[in-house]
């Protein structure tokens, strides 16, 4: 039984694959490279370089592994980017997985976990947030995962496939064995800014809106380490292929933490200052973002082992370095605090 992670070779998908393997899994990677990393793969794994919306080349893929399950992380996850671009996210994320998954039925897979996000709620009524609460989207990025998910839901009613579908908090952190982590040049994760401050290689870090109705008056959000994601990914391919039926669940920790606590935790680990500034509020942004986590524990086999922000930002911060020395920088320059 072969699992193909589309994306593989991205921040996520990379973790993915990492833990498919490690636990024995046949597992096969298409990727485009637009923002994944060869040098993140284990070198056991096929990598087929193309596009998740083409679906000759999944159709072969399918056919030529046996392929029997799908976990499909490609895609755009910018959400001022996509306000900007809202063409290219539905281009990119809606039309893409609709070609994926017309390839998928063609080919008879009728196993399929999808990487949704929590932008689908919009600005929820209520904290934490369930997974039945009203979906309202408020950028381009969160509309485009939705229709995805009514399109998954639609094909999978219409030919006998199940699904798991996983709205993901704030994801950070890196693999705790440092072979993989964010490595994208311009990445707005607040996680990954924090620490490329920390490390001298941003002047400062800004903070977009302090002005919202919250305890510090910046945004809050529910961070869940990336190396939990992936083994909740295992747990929902466990849950699929022992004869689970179709569900959508929350990825988060069901708790939050606010952007100024956030940095001050990265300030913290890293024993280092870097300056702060503060702007206004950015369209597409949500206030507060914390899951309800209740479903996912009910219905999965699933322990988190990194459920603290000091923790994801150590892990963060080490990538960080890592990354920084082998691109010859030195990471000196940031103020001890």
């Amino acid at each position: 039984m072969t699992v193909l992670v589309t994306g593989g070779a991205g921040y996520i998908g990379s973790h993915m694959v990492h833990a498919l393997a490690d636990a024995g899994e046949s597992v096969v990677v298409i990727d485009n490279l637009s923002t994944g990393f060869t040098a993140f793969l284990p070198e056991s794994v096929p990598l087929f370089i193309g596009d998740a919306g083409d679906e000759n080349l999944v159709e072969g893929v399918i056919a030529q592994h046996g392929i029997e399950s799908i976990i499909h992380f490609a895609g755009s996850v910018v959400v001022p980017d996509s306000v900007r671009d809202p063409l290219g996210y539905y281009r990119n994320n809606t039309m893409t997985t609709r070609s994926l998954l017309n390839a998928a039925v063609k080919g008879g897979v009728n196993r399929f976990i999808f990487s949704s996000t929590a932008a689908v709620y919009g600005n929820p009524d209520q904290v934490p947030v369930p997974e039945h609460a009203p979906t309202r989207p408020a950028s381009p990025y969160g509309s485009s995962k939705l229709m995805t998910e009514i399109m998954l839901h639609d094909t999978a009613s219409a030919h006998g496939m199940n699904y798991v579908v996983l709205r993901y908090f704030n994801v950070a952190g890196a693999d705790t064995k440092g072979r993989c982590g964010l490595a994208t040049v311009g990445a707005t994760h607040l996680l990954k800014i924090a620490v490329e401050a920390a490390t001298g290689q941003r002047a400062k870090i800004d903070v977009f809106g302090t002005d919202y109705p919250t305890p510090d008056g910046s945004c809050i959000r529910d961070f869940i380490h990336v190396s939990d994601l992936a083994q909740a990914h295992r747990a929902a391919l466990a849950y699929l292929r022992g004869g689970g039926s179709s569900i959508t669940l929350n990825c988060g920790y069901g708790r939050g933490y606010s952007v100024l606590e956030t940095i001050e935790a990265v300030r913290r680990v890293s024993m280092r200052n870097f300056a702060v500034s503060y702007a206004p509020r950015r369209p597409g942004d949500i206030m507060t973002m914390v899951a309800d986590v209740s479903r996912i524990h009910a219905t999965l086999d699933w322990t988190p082992q990194y459920d603290n922000l000091e923790i994801i930002a150590t892990h963060a911060l080490a990538w960080e370095e890592k990354l920084f020395r082998e691109r010859g920088g030195l990471p000196q320059h940031a103020e001890s605090a």
